[in-house]
């Protein structure tokens, strides 16, 4: 005998239905014994509560509630039932049935009240009309069914709403019930009776209660619970969307999972069939082909440390601390003695080894009763100042990984709170049992999905990472980074088992939030169509709110008001990747303590493309200082736009036409003066500077101007270009000068001791800067180590592909460090 139940999502349409009647179709052509329990339709118990609470006061809506109710049921008879016969029966039995309903609710509403009693009976009218409908239905298919009241056989106390089973008195009926009744038993789910005949309910998850002491009562083979998911899931779908199914677990697991949030089973469904060693198999209504989930006391010692992740959304923690607890025996007792007169359920307990403090969690609506029961219960030692008053913390949820095996595991913990950590997600409080069967871990609210995933990633998907990026700037480098990760992010999977998704982006006018990732092929589109103007504080505000793991936030721009954001982001536990110079060359104690805030939290903050564009400048840097080498002197052609500008001035051509040209393959600003008076490089120098350990400053870097007087207080781009013109021969000297003496001029910046110089040099065919074309940048690393042949780094130095490629190889860099 096998007791199949299927809940109230299975059977909340007449397709739906007739799915089910398929799939019973086919238990029976094979021969198998099986007796069926049905839930009440879809959203029905739901409806029947709020047409009594407004029965109960005096609302006379609730009347048009009812008739939905009765208008929904015909709806199906008709819908399901083509033989006339059964479905003048079927709505006959109906109207007859829900007349009762309609009068009990009218009481109600004369009385105003619904007691716990009345409430029980309001109820049983879902069940009782799903499943003689369901039953009518199965006849029509050739089925032998026989619709069976569960008040017939399942018997309880007088505790309305969660009644307590009378088993041994359960199980007789039972038994005598199916001798005597050898059709295919239609069981009403979730409702029983008491002495007298009274409906009585069994609480949340009743149904699948019911379908477990049927199968308790009749030994049972098995117990097949039908939903609208493909068994237990490793975690909450609706919050992990990597979730996915785990083939098998013991009772324990499933008891603890069930604890922990998890609605797919409830403990009490469990019980019988634990005593009785029935499995149990969660199944999909809607894949009845897929194998679910088997619930047994099958452990495999060498399986899967983790089974599952869960949570509770929502406990309050209070804590009772004192010099008055340690070493004194009974505290425990008298603490929670106290909560259990008060009628207090206690979700957690930890106490630390110090026996300074013990930290228990409830539902937040007993907190405050927990803290009057507690220190009711200690008010001496409060007066004496030995035990203080309880302290209550709110807006916490617990999260838990569950699992047999995690005992057989070394490790198991060090990997959850590193997973933890490394999103910045602080634990609050730990539990975790001699058996080793969960740890759980308190921690704040609002960080409980970016946990779930978090954990989930490190537990299920160790060798796969997702990285969420949040990028501000969509133009030429934005733009290009953007189509890299596109064509790029199969071999990330395939590869380096990681995903890229990109959800969030902005330029200066909109911008486009998707945690589910936006598609990459659209994204123009999508951003255009954007409601949402382009607002920094609600952009940064944004991304803190979605609070999702390995969060990496990109700006691609050169705005000082995004950089001011920087500090703020990276304390919230994201990692920075930008070529955006202002942060990291403005003052030095801002540069220094942005740093520290990133080692703090355990984030990255990395601005490779702040110095050569995509060439390995700072990374070089490092590994020479972190290996023991001491630099001495660093020079360096540090733009690709002057490099290209200087490279290309021999004499042929006016000095503005090249300028010009440089501007309009994008090389430089697109204000060239920004380039040209040697700002930008003097900032590069300075980061270098900086990361050899020098404490500098901008003003301590001396820049040697070199344009014309005028040039640079041009009132726009045209006039400054007219300057340029206007100074032909001025820049014609300088090249001839240098020329003359076979030398090339050069944009060199200089950092010997903690001196940083930057200016036009002229160079001979000695000198390494000599040689260089194009846009070129050249880094020349002179060292203890390098003192001979200083060491040189050379390539190109500007253009959105290698600035872009910098950029998303320190996101891969960043999401390898997640590991």
């Amino acid at each position: 005998m096998k007791v199949l139940k299927f809940g109230g999502s299975s059977v909340a349409q007449p397709d739906r239905i007739r799915g089910i009647v398929n799939i019973l179709k086919g238990y029976y052509a094979s021969g198998d014994h099986f007796t069926v329990v049905f839930s009440a339709f879809g959203g029905v118990t739901d409806s029947l509560i709020e047409m009594s609470a407004l029965a109960a006061r005096g609302d006379d809506r609730y009347g048009q509630l009812f008739q939905e109710f009765a208008d929904r049921h015909q709806s199906a008879i008709n819908d399901l039932l083509t033989d006339d016969r059964l479905r003048d029966e079927t709505a006959g039995q109906m109207r007859r049935s829900h007349e009762v309903l309609k009068n009990l609710l009218y009481g109600i509403f004369l009385v105003r009240e619904a007691s716990p009693r009345t409430m029980d009976y309001v109820l049983s009218f879902g069940e009782r009309s799903s499943s003689y409908i369901i039953t009518q239905c199965m006849q029509q298919a050739g089925i032998p069914a026989e619709y069976l009241d569960a008040r017939r056989i399942l018997k309880t106390d007088k505790t309305f709403g969660n009644a307590k089973v009378a088993f041994d008195k359960s199980y007789d009926k039972i038994r005598e019930h199916y001798r005597e009744h050898p059709q295919v038993q239609v069981v009403t789910g979730f409702i029983a009776s008491a002495k007298g005949g009274l409906t009585t309910t069994l609480g949340r998850g009743g149904s699948d209660y019911t379908a477990s002491l049927l199968a308790a009562g009749l030994d049972a083979s098995a117990i097949e619970i039908w939903t609208d998911v493909s068994g237990v899931l490793t975690a909450d779908p609706r919050r992990v969307k990597k979730a996915f199914t785990i083939p098998r677990m013991t009772y324990a697991e499933a008891m603890e999972m069930s604890h922990f949030g998890a609605k797919v089973i409830y403990p009490p469904t469990l019980m019988p069939a634990l005593q009785k060693r029935i499995p149990l198999y969660i199944k999909n209504t809607f894949e009845p082909d897929f194998p679910g989930t088997k619930v047994s006391e099958e452990s495999d010692k060498n399986g899967v440390a983790v089974r599952g992740i869960s949570s509770i959304n929502d406990v309050a923690l209070c804590t009772v601390s004192g010099t008055g607890m340690f070493g004194v025996p009974g505290i425990a007792g008298r603490i929670f003695g106290s909560l259990a007169v008060a009628g207090i359920n206690v979700i957690l307990i930890t106490q630390g080894s110090s026996e300074h403090a013990i930290s228990f969690a409830v539902q937040p609506t007993a907190a405050d009763r927990a803290k009057e029961a507690v220190e009711d219960a200690f008010a001496f030692e409060i007066e004496r100042g030995v035990v203080n008053r309880v302290k209550v913390e709110k807006d916490l949820s617990v999260v838990a990984i569950i699992g047999e095996n995690m005992r057989y595991q070394p490790g198991i913990s060090g990997r959850l709170f590193r997973a933890l950590g490394k999103n910045g997600i602080n634990a609050v409080a730990i539990a975790q049992g001699s058996s080793e069967l969960n740890v759980s871990v308190v921690i704040s609210r609002e960080d409980e999905t970016k946990a779930l995933n978090a954990l989930h990633e490190a537990f299920f998907l160790s060798d796969y990472k997702t990285l969420h990026l949040f990028i501000i700037g969509v133009g030429l480098i934005g733009g290009t980074l953007l189509k890299q990760i596109e064509q790029q992010n199969a071999y990330l999977r395939e590869r380096r088992g990681m995903e890229v998704k990109v959800v969030g982006l902005a330029n200066t006018k909109k911008m486009l939030f998707d945690a589910e990732g936006i598609d990459l092929a659209s994204w123009k589109k999508r951003l255009v169509a954007s409601e949402l103007t382009t607002d920094l504080p609600v952009f940064v505000g944004r991304m803190r709110s979605l609070n999702l793991s390995n969060s990496i936030f990109v700006d691609n721009t050169a705005d000082d008001k995004i950089a001011s954001f920087y500090e703020s982001i990276l304390d919230d536990s994201i990692s920075i990747s930008t070529p955006n110079k202002i942060a990291t060359s403005s003052g030095y104690l801002q540069y220094q303590r942005l740093k520290n805030i990133a080692d703090k939290r355990g984030v990255q903050f990395r601005y490779e493309t702040n110095v050569g564009a995509g060439l390995p400048v700072i990374s070089t840097l490092r590994d020479l200082i972190d290996s023991g080498d001491r630099i001495n002197k660093i020079e360096g052609v540090l733009s690709g736009s002057l490099s290209y500008i200087f490279n290309n001035f021999d004499g042929s051509r006016p000095f503005a036409e090249i300028v010009r040209e440089a501007k309009d393959k994008g090389f430089t600003e697109p204000d060239p003066r920004i380039d040209l008076s040697g700002k930008d490089v003097a900032r590069k120098i300075l980061i270098l500077g900086r990361e050899t350990g020098i404490p500098l400053d901008p003003e301590h870097v001396s820049v040697e101007g070199f344009l014309p007087e005028g040039a640079m207080e041009a009132k726009s781009v045209d006039g400054f270009f007219s300057v340029l013109e206007e100074n032909g021969d001025y820049f014609a000297e300088l090249q001839q000068r240098a020329a003359a003496d076979g030398k090339a001029l050069r944009m060199i910046a200089t950092l010997e001791g903690e001196e940083a110089t930057v200016g036009v040099q002229a160079v001979g065919n000695d000198n390494p800067f000599y040689t260089l074309s194009g846009s070129d940048n050249m880094i020349v690393f002179t060292s203890d180590r390098y003192r001979v042949r200083p060491l040189v780094v050379r390539g190109p130095g500007a253009g959105a592909e290698v600035t872009a490629a910098g950029v998303f190889a320190e996101i891969i860099q960043i999401g390898s460090s997640l590991s």
